[in-house]
């Protein structure tokens, strides 16, 4: 990991840096592990107030700071918007024993009560149209705002996306984020975003890319929220690559002009041709929905939809209409929910109990 040493730092350019000890919080447990660092909940002393302290890994530095954590405290202070996870300061812990042992340093966030990947996975949670929408309308806002903001996420998927119980939802974990150009021409690594929500031109080995790489993400997410399970689940990359040409169809230069270019096109190219199935596959989905998934799973990058079209897109202005998140009592919804499994396991055990031998 490249490092930088801090003198080098512009630390005014980096928020609140250092201005306060780690011991104006406690620690009150570990709820997670973001790209680079760990995650935990804490308590801030004085006010109260619960928030996310993620600790930025530094135990394969020698000296300075690490790069990757640096880019992560610039964007998300460029980033200011209600679907971004806020990032309120950093705060230091000093090392001990005469220094022997390294101190500590923390991006403090605001809290968020669930990821959607660890709620949408609780036995009985069943999202409603209304919510999904909500949900994926408060996705692609997020997004768009960091699009325009020339920043690519890197890492959409399930776990990256914190909701309150009040239905806001917010893009977190920048660990792998750039910000890129315009004409896409800067060389950047295929090694990002997780297998199963990996689009194809990275698969195929290209580095120059730009804001549909998160819109093959989005896809992904938008159909798991309405099958009930991530659609695509490859263990190795080109089990991947197998799935996604398994659902889309085999890329050439028709359906993707240029793809036989990319660097490892050949290794992947399948033997025989297929046929693009995402309709046959989601067909129990409605037409708008099937059709904007469409749009988000093309294979050419270049004709994958926007975040912004994305937005005006028919299935968000049909009903049933997105619910308002100010008026969408998310802990209401979890409590009926979970009430619905206890109520189904009482009734197994009154009226089909099992024999005690």
């Amino acid at each position: 990991m490249a490092i930088a040493a801090l003198g080098q730092l512009n630390l005014d350019e980096l928020p609140s840096w250092g201005s306060r000890s780690f011991d104006n919080f406690d620690k009150l447990e570990k709820i997670g592990e973001g790209t680079y660092g760990e995650v935990f909940m804490a308590r801030e002393t004085k006010t109260g107030e619960v928030t996310a302290l993620k600790k930025i890994m530094m135990d394969n530095e020698r000296e300075g700071f690490p790069i990757t954590a640096i880019r992560e405290i610039k964007i998300l202070k460029k980033l200011q918007h209600d679907n971004v996870v806020k990032l309120k300061e950093i705060v230091t812990s000093p090392g001990n024993c005469g220094n022997k042992y390294k101190g500590s340093i923390y991006m403090v966030f605001e809290y968020m009560d669930h990821d959607l990947a660890g709620l949408s996975g609780r036995p009985g949670i069943c999202f409603t149209v209304p919510q999904i929408k909500c949900y994926m309308r408060q996705l692609l806002t997020g997004l768009h705002y960091c699009h325009v903001n020339q920043v690519l996420h890197r890492d959409i998927k399930g776990s990256n996306l914190l909701v309150d119980n009040k239905g806001i939802l917010k893009l977190a974990d920048f660990g792998l984020a750039r910000s890129f150009s315009s004409d896409h021409n800067g060389n950047l690594t295929n090694r990002v975003i997780t297998l199963w929500y990996r689009p194809p031109e990275l698969l195929l080995g290209t580095t120059k890319y730009g804001p549909a790489v998160d819109m093959w993400s989005v896809g992904c997410i938008f159909a798991e929220l309405l099958d009930g399970k991530a659609i695509l689940q490859g263990k190795t990359e080109a089990e991947q690559v197998n799935k996604i040409f398994e659902l889309c169809g085999a890329p050439d230069e028709l359906n993707w002009p240029g793809v036989s270019k990319l660097p490892w096109y050949n290794n992947f190219k399948p033997p025989n041709s297929m046929k693009r199935r995402v309709r046959d596959k989601f067909k129990h989905f409605d037409r708008h929905a099937l059709e904007l998934l469409e749009r988000m799973l093309t294979l050419d990058p270049s004709q994958r939809i926007s975040a912004k079209d994305a937005l005006d897109a028919e299935y968000f202005w049909n009903d049933p209409l997105p619910c308002d998140p100010k008026r969408f009592e998310f802990l209401e919804v979890l409590n009926l929910c979970l009430l619905k499994v206890m109520y189904g396991r009482l009734y197994k055990l009154l009226f089909h109990p099992r024999p005690f031998f």
